[in-house]
């Protein structure tokens, strides 16, 4: 029998992430999860690409998304009122226009301080429409793409597996920053055959393929880039038909609904691999 083993949200985008025992599944992914975005100078969004020091970030918001707080080493945490209704200024993720409302002075001078280069932090709008792309569309916040990452322990161990044989160690499941983590499917990467998954309360549909990118080299715990796995080894076996390599999969909200740890996976439709 499947079930999930982890969950995580991740409230501002390339920082680092939130594991909870039990969360509520919105259209938009789980409750929080890039809600908040860190951007630069004419509003271009920051990632791990470019500023790995963002994973050494620890946000914590409360429940009802009221108060975020930012923790990172060497400063003093500092907590805000979160901002829903304040003027939305022009964003940009991944070359696409978007509205963020900024979350004040103090967010940017702190986020500023940490990442050595001046930065601002925005939330996403109640009136954000996104639609993110894929078999299934759907929305998001400011994810990559689409609501759901789902990866599996069988897949992750198969990378392993394969780092070792090559001489090289085995890499932190937070170095692919999935949302939802499965155990009990016994071939990797069935993930990628899951067309249509019910867990808890919630429904969730196949978009596509997780494409992976230099944020994989980041060790998460460091902030460091510390390649060239798990890009070497998995270009080896996982190689995508429109380029890069894919590990994981991504899904779309199809019903909303309550998720727990220890909750069964039940695939309800399936269908052939895309790599």
């Amino acid at each position: 029998m499947s079930r999930v083993v982890a969950l995580s949200y991740y409230p501002i985008k390339g920082c680092a992430g939130v594991a909870v025992d039990d969360a509520m599944l919105t259209f938009a992914g789980l409750t929080h999860d890039r809600s908040f975005m860190v951007v630069g100078e004419g509003g271009v969004f920051r990632s791990q690409r470019r500023s790995p020091r963002l994973a050494l970030i620890r946000p914590g918001i409360s429940a009802e998304g009221r108060r975020l707080t930012l923790r990172g080493p060497d400063l003093e945490p500092l907590a805000i009122d979160v901002d829903t209704s304040g003027a939305r200024r022009d964003i940009e993720l991944f070359g696409a226009p978007f509205k963020g409302i900024d979350q004040g002075d103090g967010a940017a001078e702190w986020l500023s301080e940490f990442l050595g280069d001046p930065s601002r932090l925005v939330r996403v709008p109640p009136e954000h429409n996104r639609v993110t792309d894929g078999r299934t569309p759907g929305t998001s916040g400011y994810a990559d793409s689409c609501a759901v990452h789902i990866l599996s322990l069988a897949s992750w161990d198969l990378l392993n597996e394969r780092m070792a044989a090559r001489g090289g160690a085995p890499l932190p499941m937070d170095r692919f920053r999935p949302n939802i983590v499965v155990d009990g499917w016994d071939e990797p990467h069935t993930e990628d055959l899951a067309r249509r998954i019910a867990i808890g309360d919630a429904e969730l549909r196949y978009a596509k393929l997780a494409i992976r990118c230099v944020v994989t080299m980041v060790d998460q715990a460091t902030g460091a880039k510390a390649g060239p796995e798990p890009l070497r080894t998995l270009a080896g076996y996982r190689r995508a038909a429109e380029g890069g390599v894919a590990f994981g999969s991504k899904f779309a909200v199809h019903r909303p609904g309550k998720l727990s740890v220890g909750d069964e996976v039940i695939v309800g439709a399936w269908g052939e691999s895309e790599l």
